[in-house]
């Protein structure tokens, strides 16, 4: 195992201001981040208060579990109505780094990273700017758990965040790398995975903790999007259609994908990993059709 290395502030892209560290108990960095067990990479602000929720509740209020956010964008682009329909895009970038630090507060993070890149720079294969600041980040953190954004999401951003993440968990030393890795849902969720492919991750727990935190973010719900039913819902709504022979197993659940063979091996295709979910989805659609008489 290689020795942790120093954090520091300075960021590769041009717009390096947006960035912002935050410790919301006031531990000095990079010990605030090295302490980190669960940590989540999601693209936007708050999308880790709906996809890595599981991990934030298993962090909260133990002193020996630790969550930590990296937010990659600074999601000024988002959409936005009532109060703040007049904003521009750089009113609404420090709107939502603020909402950002909030929920850390509430949830008691270990630390919140927001490295305010723009979407595009994220979007671009060629940039490896977000990929060094993320190894940087991983280095420090050793994280034992990790939830990504899910390689068959229909968000760009979303996606080619998951992208980046998993090449900077590659270039880990092998010993540093996270045993559990998740591709979450949010812009498409995981349903259609079969069953025997679906990693449950229950997130029932403290419900009050979880409507805390997706109340936070003000700009988003009043802005003309109730994430927050939308994801509630889809937890519950899991849960039920989980298996229709048997007992519920949680009032809410959020499925995930094991990226765990992507990190450990990096030869395995992104693409061809994913595809493979799909292709026994179709073999499962066609063998229970045709069982069952269809053609």
């Amino acid at each position: 195992m290689c020795p942790r290395r120093s954090l520091t502030t300075e960021f590769h892209h041009p717009h390096a201001d947006l960035a912002d560290f935050y410790v919301p108990d006031g531990a000095a960095m990079p010990d605030a981040l090295a302490r980190t067990t669960h940590l989540c990479v999601g693209a936007h602000p708050d999308d880790q208060e709906f996809m890595a929720y599981h991990g934030i509740a298993e962090c909260f209020g133990r002193a020996d579990r630790w969550f930590s956010g990296v937010v990659v964008t600074h999601g000024g682009g988002s959409a936005r109505a009532g109060l703040y329909g007049g904003f521009s895009d750089e009113q609404m970038i420090e709107v939502r780094r603020r909402e950002q630090r909030k929920a850390a507060m509430v949830g008691e993070y270990a630390c919140q990273l927001q490295l305010g890149y723009p979407s595009a720079a994220i979007q671009d294969p060629a940039d490896g700017a977000v990929v060094e600041d993320l190894v940087r980040i991983l280095e420090v953190a050793r994280p034992q758990t990790v939830y990504l954004h899910n390689p068959a999401d229909k968000h760009d951003t979303h996606v080619a965040c998951c992208l980046r993440a998993i090449e900077a968990l590659r270039r880990l030393p092998k010993a540093d790398r996270p045993t559990q890795v998740y591709g979450c849902e949010v812009w498409r969720d995981l349903d259609w995975l079969l069953d025997l492919d679906k990693t449950v991750l229950p997130v029932g727990a403290r419900e009050h903790l979880a409507a805390a935190l997706a109340g936070i973010f003000d700009s988003q719900l009043c802005g003309g999007k109730r994430y927050d039913l939308a994801i509630r819902g889809r937890w519950r709504a899991n849960a039920s259609m989980l298996d229709a022979h048997a007992v519920d197993q949680g009032e809410a659940l959020s499925w995930a994908i094991d990226l765990g063979p992507l990190v450990r091996d990096p030869r395995l295709s992104v693409i061809d990993y994913t595809l493979g979910f799909l292709d026994r989805l179709r073999a499962d659609v066609v063998d229970r059709a045709r069982r069952l008489g269809g053609r």
